[in-house]
């Protein structure tokens, strides 16, 4: 059998069916891990070791009476964006660094409900604010292919905490490619699934209209199964779409053999030929399936940038203005009366990354400029998504790079906010349509990992799990472990 830690979570299902191992003695091997690994990539905020280890104990009672699901007992971590009861969820902020949730988010209740141990709380990009996560309150994460570089962000603990086989599994969210882009960077797999599918309720919100939750694993399938349990309809959320959920575990082996690719003439325009050749190697891995490739063009595609950072922060300004230092969150000392209390929470409060996206946003929505950008920016989004709507006529799914380098150094682009925002150019498409979009390992560039992209139309996440679980049996990247993490 293989160390504990290096299994996938269909592999370790397996095991823990079999009775080879109890969740409490891998729950300890993980918890013991995260210990070792806490100083030198900083991928957690929180860890409950008792609790989590009290869940396996209840785990293993459910795997004894036979009363388990393929869940139970599996240790995961979920990204800090996400309310877990009795637990701190921080959010990457000083707002919220002493916040202990009352409720559940309904990620975290039907997780919970499947049978996972959750470990702890990963760290993450303030407000989930961010493509390095270098904006944390609670320090920078560090990449465990090479500890001077970025994870990628905003969900960079989660990615960096499965790179480094400290978690099989962890949940993370998804704005403008927060879920991608760091499993990107750290050679991991991370879907986001079309906006609506899985509830945002309980997840602390940055773009309403963009925010979703998603999940970064080792393998398709591993994703294929946290998938179905966190996904479906949520009375509580009123963005939730009310569809039956597929069972995406069972079409994993469909065969390739007619699917139509679509490769994204845009994506490639002006790409690092190094990685463009691992692009086209790849996609010929799934022709030699059976699939067809052929180049499809989005034309408004690279107005994405300018339209997100005009509609993300407009949704920012209004959603964070909730934390003012009354009812909840961080509250200056001393205020000497009602305004000073407001500016001195929220100025101490938020750092420099959310303050610029709050003005922003303020500037885009005040009268005299909304005309001008954010209902313009509702206009080329709405161009985007008639732009992919003509592709999905044509081709199953597109495909091209999730970034467009492998991961950068720590503070390369912490002082160039617009360098930095460029970084998502290729995953933000993707939100402002709504569309379901995955990232898988596809090589190394300079020893570092490349992802490439899957993006389906609405609701096609059974067909985006399943090519990737087809190029994942012909290949091993995804297996791949950071040096001193094997």
């Amino acid at each position: 059998m293989a160390e504990l830690h290096l299994m996938t979570v269909a592999e370790l299902s397996e095991v823990l069916h079999a009775g080879s191992v109890s969740s409490v003695e891998l729950t300890r091997t993980f918890l013991e891990r995260i210990e070792r690994h806490a100083r030198t990539l900083n991928a957690f905020i929180s860890v409950d070791g008792e609790g989590a280890l009290a869940q396996a104990a209840a785990a293993d009672e459910r795997l004894r009476a036979g009363d388990a699901g393929p869940l139970v007992g599996v240790p995961i971590a979920h990204k800090d964006i996400f309310c877990t009861r009795g637990q701190r969820t921080t959010c990457g902020s000083r707002m919220l660094a002493n916040f202990t949730a009352p409720y559940d988010a309904t990620v975290v209740e039907r997780l919970r409900r499947a049978g996972v141990v959750t470990l702890g709380k990963t760290n993450m990009d303030e407000f989930a604010m961010g493509s390095s996560n270098e904006t944390s309150f609670f320090g920078p994460v560090r990449n465990p292919w090479d500890a001077t570089r970025v994870p990628g962000g905003s969900s960079g603990g989660s990615a960096a905490a499965v790179a480094a086989r400290l978690a099989p599994a962890a949940t993370g969210t998804d704005t403008g490619g927060s879920i991608r882009q760091p499993a990107a960077l750290c050679g991991v797999t991370g879907i986001k699934p079309t906006y609506g599918r899985v509830s945002r309720y309980g997840m602390i919100a940055f773009a309403s209209s963009l925010d979703q939750g998603g999940v970064l694993g080792i393998s398709a399938e591993d994703a294929a199964l946290l998938l179905m349990a966190m996904a479906g309809f949520d009375e509580r959320d009123s963005t939730s779409v009310e569809l039956p959920v597929p069972d995406y575990a069972a079409t994993l082996e469909q065969p390739l053999k007619g699917l139509k690719i679509g490769l994204l003439r845009e994506f490639f325009a002006g790409l690092d030929p190094a990685i463009e050749q691992l692009m086209r190697t790849a996609l010929g891995v799934l022709h030699a399936q059976g699939a067809v490739v052929r180049e499809v063009s989005l034309p408004h595609l690279p107005l994405s940038v300018p339209t997100y950072y005009v509609v993300a922060p407009a949704e920012c300004s209004s959603n964070l203005a909730r934390y003012d230092g009354v009812r909840y969150g961080y509250r200056c000392e001393d205020p000497r009366d009602l305004t000073d209390l407001y500016q001195r929470s929220r100025g101490e409060g938020f750092g420099p990354e959310v303050k610029r996206r709050i003005m922003i946003g303020t500037y885009v929505l005040s009268a005299g400029y909304y005309d001008a950008y954010y209902l313009k920016a509702q206009q080329v989004r709405a161009l985007i998504a008639s732009d992919f709507e003509r592709a999905f006529h044509e081709v199953d799914v597109v495909i091209g790079p999730t970034t467009p380098t492998p991961a950068f150094a720590l503070g390369a682009k912490t002082e160039d906010p617009v360098t930095m925002y460029l970084n998502d150019i290729y995953t933000i498409g993707a939100n402002l349509a709504g569309l379901p979009a995955m990232s898988l390992p596809c090589g190394f560039l300079e020893e570092l990992p490349v992802g490439l992209q899957i993006i389906g139309p609405h609701f096609a996440e059974a067909r985006l799990l399943n090519i990737a679980h087809r190029y994942q049996c012909e290949t091993d990247w995804h297996l791949r472990v950071p040096q001193g993490f094997g």
